[in-house]
């Protein structure tokens, strides 16, 4: 059984901070002594840019050309396409070029394993990969999805947020029916949240209250802060951005949180197998 644990950051809806979540989970697992690779499945190239790599377009091998050799059973190297951030942090960017190979996939036969069949070859070499994710339900968010041991779901604290969510745990559930049987739900975490407001804290007690019973919800609650905003602009994780702020402790307490349930998944695993 690999150690590596295989997570996707999906949402359907664009804006809610997956990215954003993506980056600063990743830096506080890798924080944390763990190997981390990020995987961007976007075609919009956000994850790298928001690591620092400011021309997506002009990356010469990204994750549509590992998808591509995966497909077409053409060897690939070591190390092929990864990049490294200078935060340490493993990345497989996207670029525009992605929209293509996902209209591309349409016609291929197990299109939404290629994804998996590529991350197979690699997981070895990691503890942790997260996978960023488009937002919408097409090919390439399947292909995620089809690759993953499990799903965390960042949700704004909106009442439109909420109007998704029955549409996505749908979606999840038919692709651990079909698909990914071994595919579970990790947990949902509030984003972009004023909690000042009355309708985030609506929001949020809306969710417990429709949900609360078949899904966790983290306890850690990731703030609207101009900071972390910032950080995307300048290429860097909260943790090199400023290490000492708030924002940086909330993200050391979802990562926390992270740890914890994947340390309980591992133990009843392996007592499972014993």
């Amino acid at each position: 059984m690999s150690k590596c644990k295989v997570i996707a950051i999906a949402n359907q809806k664009g804006g809610v901070g997956k990215t954003t979540t993506t980056v600063n989970l990743g830096a506080g697992l890798a924080k944390n002594g763990k190997k981390v690779l990020l995987i961007d499945t976007d075609p919009q190239g956000n994850l790298a840019i928001s690591l620092g790599f400011r021309n997506p377009d002009d990356i010469d091998i990204t994750i549509k050309t590992l998808m591509e050799k995966t497909l077409c059973e053409i060897p690939i190297e070591k190390n092929e396409g990864i990049l490294k951030s200078s935060e340490g942090l493993d990345i497989i960017p996207a670029n525009i070029e992605l929209e293509a190979l996902e209209v591309e996939l349409t016609s291929k036969i197990n299109r939404e394993y290629i994804l998996s069949e590529y991350i197979k070859k690699i997981k070895d070499n990691y503890d942790y990969i997260l996978i960023d994710c488009k937002p919408s339900l097409g090919l390439l968010s399947i292909n995620a999805l089809a690759s993953a041991d499990s799903v965390i779901i960042p949700v704004q604290t909106q009442y439109l947020s909420l109007k998704g969510m029955t549409q996505l745990i749908q979606t999840i559930n038919k692709i651990k029916a079909v698909i990914n049987p071994r595919l579970k739900i990790d947990g949902v975490v509030f984003t972009l949240a004023d909690m000042q407001t009355r309708l985030a804290k609506a929001t949020v007690n809306k969710l417990k209250e429709n949900y609360g019973s078949v899904l966790e919800i983290y306890d850690t609650i990731i703030p609207r802060s101009v900071k972390i905003a910032e950080c995307s602009t300048v290429g860097k994780s909260i943790y090199t951005y400023d290490k000492s702020s708030k924002q940086a402790e909330i993200y050391e307490k979802l990562t926390e949180e992270v740890l914890r349930d994947s340390e309980r998944i591992r133990n009843n695993r392996y007592a499972e197998c014993r």
